[in-house]
């Protein structure tokens, strides 16, 4: 399987992300290309994953279909062949999608329903996690009592993204969006982990990302519950007091916490 790391368009490339490159289309549409760049801690490594863009969008583009009930998102689903040539497409095909330009919002609305990673570490800590109080003696990866919003500012590449709490949503968004964020990723994480667990699969936590459209409707964007994005663990092997192993890229960052690596 052939590997992207770099794409080139004959198109305006308006961001070179961690994953993935945008172009513009018109002043309504953008053009985003997942590569099989690999990213931890912030940080882009030299080394692709080969089909990685790929597999994240598919998964991607799957639940924005089983979540579009609950918010509206970014996809317009028309073809590539209307703004790409047959080179270019064959170049990202299965890996680009055509999306409405959004005005995006600095916030990474996350959700942990379950105490695992950072999340554990702050309780270990102090028994709150982002200064929500939790009962006392939880377990590793034990299930919370109830699913919990705690967000981050979205950080430029390079740059490390920062734990912030709800007042700091609300003065970046406003206090009414702020609480549409919050209940909409809820709703969005409730959704999918039930779906989820049907199929013997565990939802931990995940990330959301949200725009404006023309409109200031509140609109999904960039990537939903994908394996760059989520934590996904397999329910019969999971094991409250052990860290289970995931189906995702936290073997690479559990690796990287093992070197004497300068985050």
């Amino acid at each position: 399987m052939k590997t992207l790391f770099e794409t080139s368009l004959n198109l305006p490339l308006i961001q070179k992300g961690k994953v993935r490159d945008i172009y513009a289309i018109d002043d309504k549409r953008i053009l985003i290309v997942t590569t099989d760049r690999l990213s931890a801690f912030d940080v882009v490594f030299p080394e692709p994953i080969a089909g990685k863009g790929q597999v994240l969008t598919e998964v991607a583009n799957f639940w924005f279909e089983k979540t579009q009930h609950i918010v509206p998102n970014h996809l317009t689903r028309e073809p590539l062949d209307s703004v790409l040539t047959p080179a270019e497409i064959k170049q990202v095909a299965g890996r680009a999608i055509i999306v409405k330009k959004l005005k995006p919002l600095a916030i990474e609305a996350i959700v942990r329903g379950y105490l695992i990673g950072s999340g554990w570490k702050d309780y270990q800590a102090s028994g709150k996690i982002c200064g929500i109080e939790l009962p006392k003696n939880l377990r590793l990866a034990e299930k919370l009592p109830t699913a919990l919003y705690t967000p981050s500012n979205k950080a430029a590449v390079g740059a490390h993204d920062e734990n912030i709490d709800f007042a700091q949503t609300i003065a970046i968004a406003g206090e009414d969006l702020a609480q549409q964020i919050k209940q909409t990723s809820l709703a969005l994480y409730n959704f999918a982990s039930d779906y989820a667990l049907k199929k013997d699969i565990i939802i931990a936590d995940t990330k959301f990302e949200f725009g404006l459209d023309e409109n200031n409707c509140l609109t999904l964007m960039d990537e939903v519950l994908t394996p760059d994005s989520s934590r996904f663990w397999s329910k019969s092997d999971y094991h409250i007091g052990t860290s289970p192993k995931s189906f995702d890229k936290q073997i690479v960052r559990d690796y990287l916490e093992t070197l004497d690596w300068d985050k």
